[in-house]
């Protein structure tokens, strides 16, 4: 056993708070808003489970066998915790409304979430513990991304949302383990020699990679990390300082603090956005912009010469002229002026991206990258819209529901969860899982909630 006094300071803190993890409560702002993550991510595990980056990671999954631990959302499969952690973390990411942190540049839900869920369940860990889990995820997962560098680390090549969600998924295994200090220690260690990950993953015209890269690969490698330490798989004194370690390998753009930074002060999962629609999330401001404009104007498509969308420069870049409808925000512009709406349905469409009415307005979308709008702590976007009368109508949306400024309230989330949730498990478990989620802590076992994920 290593002397703590050898220890970074860091390493000293981080494995600390996560080995005492199991024994703090949280405050019942951070439970509640933990509930809505929760319930907003199987969400959109269970609605993911059905498109393709889902159904490929069912049948991968499928393949491999496994120790029957936990279920796989969306099949009647139960399957290794690590198995189930990559299959559950790719349908997180599937269908794009997995939550988000704008700031850290990480979606920590479709990673730490499924991780979470897979080691509760081969721990039958109760409600409680797996709310704590996750919260303790969360701010790993976003405060590595910023001890990292953020943008800096990002443009450099690597990827902030593999990064992070590596850490944070090995985080809350951890604490569903009941790892100690030590072992809270070799875990760090084994998450930070799995963490990978390229930005090239903008370039997936299929989402598969991305919902592997985001989700899967995250949630499986953290789960790892955290199982052979419970194992008794020892590791390096301190992978987080000396030479050729953690940080010193991206020294370029580390801030090592930032990994503790506020840690049981601030809880990150309370600045962690969840989507309105099931879109990516730098086009959740303009489509609000619009939905406004459509609402106040009564605007309908044939009314439109000209639109010009302002959004800030990375969310620009990210989202234009994308091959997929969800993530394409010309497509997505020209969908809520015809339809006056997006749902789940409309928004993953593939034949909508061929209707000529929308290809016609789309042809009318100007994007634009504004310097300015880089500055809030959010998404924010301008949309101006010409109209063949001659109107010139302008929205500017500072805070959509969903965001930190503007939160859902319980009956917002269920109207969105109920979308994805209901085509798939029917309105009777739908409510069950809602009505099981609001009072998880009353959960004694993990494993209660198979029945209301998996495939009949």
């Amino acid at each position: 056993m290593t002397d703590r006094k050898t220890l970074s300071p860091l390493m000293q803190e981080l494995a600390g708070y996560v080995a005492a993890a199991p024994s703090r409560a949280l405050p019942a702002p951070v439970a509640e808003k933990a509930k809505h993550h929760l319930l907003d991510t199987l969400a959109a595990m269970v609605s993911g489970s059905r498109l393709l980056p889902g159904r490929r990671a069912i049948a991968f999954a499928a393949a491999q066998g496994g120790t029957p631990e936990a279920g796989v959302v969306g099949s009647t499969l139960v399957t290794s915790a690590i198995n189930a952690a990559l299959a559950n973390g790719m349908h997180g990411h599937s269908d794009e409304t997995d939550d988000a942190y704008y700031l850290a540049l990480v979606h920590p839900g479709c990673s730490v979430i499924p991780a979470a869920l897979a080691v509760a369940e081969r721990e039958r860990a109760g409600g409680a513990a797996l709310l704590g889990a996750i919260v303790l995820g969360y701010d790993v997962c976003v405060r590595t991304s910023h001890a990292l560098g953020v943008e800096k680390f990002r443009s450099s090549g690597h990827s902030t949302h593999s990064f992070g969600g590596t850490m944070g998924s090995a985080a809350a295994a951890a604490a569903l383990l009941g790892l100690t200090f030590d072992q809270a220690r070799y875990m760090i260690s084994y998450a930070a020699q799995q963490c990978s990950g390229l930005s090239c993953w903008a370039r997936d015209i299929e989402h598969v990679e991305k919902a592997f890269h985001f989700g899967g690969m995250p949630a499986r490698n953290g789960v790892t990390a955290a199982i052979m330490a419970s194992m008794g798989f020892t590791a390096v004194e301190d992978v987080l300082a000396g030479d050729r370690s953690f940080f010193h390998a991206f020294a370029a753009f580390a801030e090592p603090r930032r990994l503790v930074d506020g840690l049981g002060e601030r809880f990150d999962i309370m600045a962690t956005a969840i989507k309105r629609w099931a879109i990516g999330y730098p086009i959740q401001a303009p489509i609000d912009a619009v939905s406004n404009l459509v609402a106040r104007h009564k605007l309908s498509a044939a009314d439109v010469a000209h639109v010009r969308v302002a959004i800030d420069e990375q969310g620009a870049k990210t989202t234009n002229a994308r091959t997929m409808a969800s993530i394409n925000i010309q497509h997505l512009v020209a969908l809520m002026l015809v339809d006056g709406a997006i749902t789940f349905k409309s928004a993953h469409d593939a034949a909508r991206v061929s209707d000529p009415e929308i290809l016609a307005l789309k042809a009318r979308v100007e994007l634009v990258g504004s310097a300015e709008l880089n500055k809030p702590d959010t998404t924010e976007s301008i949309v101006e819209v010409t109209t063949h009368d001659g109107r010139a109508l302008r929205h500017h949306t500072t805070a959509v529901l969903g965001t930190p400024g503007n939160p859902m309230t319980r009956t917002d989330l269920e109207v969105k969860c109920r979308d994805l949730l209901v085509p798939v498990i029917g309105a009777a478990r739908t409510d069950e899982l809602i009505a099981t989620v609001w009072d998880i802590e009353k959960v004694g076992d993990a494993r209660a909630l198979r029945k209301l994920l998996m495939a009949e």
